[in-house]
């Protein structure tokens, strides 16, 4: 640093503004690039003294150049180094994106589709093998994590769930008791509203709730893993992950999404009965109406519809999980698929149950 480059005003008969002199080595430029950004682009520079010029100190030059600073007197070795940068040149932008032709497109989404297809029927089997071999030995189950699973699952996702629902209960009463009001039908609001939330609106959103909180989270973390090269490290170890990871988390969404939909079920009329208590309708009343509407084969359908939803809702967190890319914004994209393919498949789920129970008469 003793000999280190310096940038300072030439004397007034120099015909430059500026002298640079010394190493303009890394440190040097680095000291000095502030100062010369500052220079106005018309500037002159007796580069003269300049003995040592290292990638650095070249950039700092190229920079200088580009911008029409005027550089004399630099050595014909330092200045070739400037000159195969060509900074008359303006700087090359990105070329624009090839628009591939549609039969290209169109193969590259359908090998795309087979491979996630491949991938799910992979999963689907490794999760129903693991399942089955759980039934022959169930103490390969790892107890701790599926009961912590299912706390996280059941019991941390209750509040949520309770307040939608009592929200729900209320709207629907609501807003069905004012039209049927004008005549005075408004009793049958709790048949209106057993039947919607026991064999519907119960299951369902409790389903979407589990989906935006319970199938992200499962997705995040499994994906996580696998960007840490956590999962790969299980395998290494002889452990399967969908053994190790994913059957616990299956298992506590097929018994936390039936709870949670009583739950649901019992807020929403709740809720409903205490709007009908305004509209004049006792709460034994609300009871009969409900009780006398509905019966087990109703409770049974939309607590079967929940199990249905809630292992899916637990299987598609996991396998986006399990297929989650490299990098930081894998992940994010893998729980944003994981929520948004669980939602249609809960509506395409439910529109098949609603066929099936109409065919056999529940």
């Amino acid at each position: 640093m003793d000999n280190a480059a310096t940038l300072a005003p030439s004397p007034a008969d120099s015909g430059t503004d500026y002298t640079l002199s010394g190493e303009l080595d890394l440190a040097a430029a680095s000291q000095l690039w502030p100062q010369a950004r500052l220079l106005p682009d018309t500037t002159r520079i007796d580069a003269r003294g300049v003995n040592r010029c290292d990638g650095a100190g070249a950039a700092l030059l190229f920079d200088l150049a580009r911008r029409g600073v005027h550089i004399s007197g630099l050595d014909p070795a330092l200045q070739h180094l400037i000159d195969a940068l060509e900074p008359d040149k303006p700087l090359a932008g990105a070329l624009p994106p090839s628009k591939q032709p549609l039969i290209t497109r169109l193969g590259q989404w359908a090998q795309e589709w087979i491979a996630d297809l491949t991938e799910q029927i992979t999963f689907i089997g490794a999760a129903s093998s693991a399942l089955a071999g759980l039934v022959r030995r169930p103490r390969d189950l790892r107890w701790r994590d599926f009961l912590t699973q299912c706390e996280l699952t059941g019991a941390n996702a209750l509040p949520i769930v309770a307040l939608i629902s009592f929200l729900i209960g209320v709207i629907l009463s609501f807003q069905s008791a004012l039209p049927l009001r004008q005549f005075g039908a408004e009793i049958f609001v709790a048949n209106l509203l057993g039947l919607s939330l026991i064999r519907e609106m119960g299951p369902l959103i409790t389903a979407i709730l589990l989906a935006g909180r319970t199938g992200a989270a499962f997705a995040a973390e499994i994906g996580t893993m696998k960007v840490n090269e956590e999962i790969n490290a299980l395998v290494t170890f002889g452990f399967d992950p969908i053994r190790f990871l994913v059957l616990p988390r299956l298992l506590a969404g097929l018994l936390m999404a039936p709870l949670l939909t009583v739950c649901a079920e019992v807020i929403g009329l709740a809720a409903g009965a205490l709007v009908l208590e305004g509209f004049g309708i006792p709460f034994r009343t609300f009871v009969h109406q409900v009780t006398s509407f509905t019966d087990l084969h109703d409770l049974l359908g939309g607590l079967f519809k929940a199990a249905i939803f809630g292992l899916e809702v637990a299987a598609i967190g996991c396998l986006r999980g399990l297929s989650t890319g490299a990098g930081a914004s894998a992940v994010g994209s893998s729980t944003t698929r994981a929520v948004v393919q669980t939602l249609v498949i809960l509506v395409v789920t439910d529109g098949v149950l609603a066929v099936i129970y109409y065919q056999l008469g529940i």
